[in-house]
């Protein structure tokens, strides 16, 4: 089969056509992958792999959808041409890091990390829905406490995950204000409810006292650079910072910053939060930008990712 490979040694990803078709375990399906999705994720796994990854070479990406073509024996709730997405923080490893991923013809998973795709709904939004939806949504859902009417709700990044997580909040009748670099994105802020764009988080904090905070009830940062202390200067006392971006390995705080507050770090999601923004996509009520490539040109899509050159998310076709 042909699946699009880490070979090791910081080598670009590469497309092998001679692939084993991969053997389920007693609790795993075969899907025949329809839609895979690229994320900053696959580039950072790539950049850690040699040092972490069980074997080489490891078969890349971590938001798929498609249809179940064999089962498991322990299988249970799940059947031949059911349609299906894959929860990429459940009981397997993750793919693409530590066990192998969707950017190939066929992937095999857990039964217990899918999630279903309503009828109606394209593969490249159940994949999208995979990671991107489900790790923003789960943040801005969830890992905050919940959000509710009226309170005043932070968003750094507006990329993929950050639409998305914007669009919750507005959903949940949230006062929401984007801080994102790219100003060719802030009508797309606009056009899902956001109120304001500002190019960076420290604009929401020129006047605050850092003792005291600003006037934030959450903050959400799906981007992870240097924006953590400023995350935590715009909320108030009693509010919460929510760490999903991870663009450095490591952020400074000030000590006193942080006093009445919450840090929480949001990894990933479950199989029902999926579904929850599968419900979503399909009544339109979220509808994220993406753009479609071909298989072949998956690493010259990495390569954009990496260079920011993208706006909202890239989706694959792995087959009709």
């Amino acid at each position: 089969m042909r699946a699009w490979q880490y070979m090791g040694k910081q080598q670009p990803i590469q497309l092998n056509t001679d692939v084993p078709e991969p053997v389920p375990s007693p609790t795993q399906v075969i899907i025949d992958v329809k839609s895979a999705g690229l994320c900053h994720s696959d580039i950072m796994y790539m950049q850690m792999g040699d040092a972490v990854m069980p074997f080489l070479p490891m078969t890349q990406g971590h938001e798929n959808a498609g249809v179940i073509s064999v089962l498991g024996s322990e299988v249970e709730g799940f059947q031949v041409g059911d349609v299906v997405g894959v929860c990429s923080s459940g009981v397997q490893p993750p793919l693409g890091m530590f066990t192998p991923g969707g950017m190939a013809d066929k992937l095999a998973a857990d039964y217990r990390d899918l999630a279903r795709v309503p009828e109606g709904l394209s593969y490249h939004l159940a994949a999208l829905g995979t990671d991107a939806g489900m790790t923003s949504y789960h943040a801005m859902a969830k890992a905050s406490g919940g959000i509710k009417p009226g309170m005043k709700v932070g968003v750094i990044g507006f990329g993929g995950l950050g639409q998305i997580g914007a669009r919750v909040a507005v959903l949940a009748g949230a006062e929401v204000h984007v801080a994102e670099m790219k100003e060719d994105v802030w009508p797309l802020a606009e056009s899902v409810g956001v109120k304001t764009c500002v190019k960076d988080a420290a604009e929401w904090t020129q006047s605050v006292n850092p003792l005291v905070g600003g006037d934030f009830d959450v903050v959400v940062d799906y981007a992870g650079f240097d924006t953590t202390q400023k995350a935590l200067s715009a909320v108030k006392r009693g509010g919460v910072v929510v760490m999903v971006g991870l663009g450095l390995p490591t952020f400074t705080v000030s000590s006193n910053g942080i006093l009445g507050k919450t840090i929480v770090g949001s990894l990933g999601g479950t199989p029902q939060d999926i579904e929850e923004v599968y419900a979503l996509m399909l009544s339109g009520d979220i509808d994220p930008a993406y753009e479609e490539i071909a298989f072949e040109d998956v690493a010259k899509g990495l390569e954009r990712l990496n260079a920011n050159e993208v706006t909202g998310r890239l989706v694959t076709k792995v087959a009709e």
